[in-house]
């Protein structure tokens, strides 16, 4: 909120939010999801994460 870091890093934000969201994803495929349906869910959910990094939301 202060200290505000100009210099961000997308990767690392991306690579977060997929293994967070991959978390889910692998129990979800486990009770039967078809694993394209959740990688699909896993990656808009590392773009929400990249968007909402890139304006400052988190």
């Amino acid at each position: 909120m202060y200290d505000k870091n100009t210099n961000k890093d997308f990767l690392g934000a991306a690579a977060t939010a997929a293994l967070g969201a991959g978390v889910v994803t692998s129990f979800a495929v486990s009770q039967g999801q078809h694993p394209l349906i959740a990688l699909a869910i896993t990656g808009m959910a590392a773009l929400f994460a990249v968007i909402c990094h890139k304006a400052d939301l988190i």
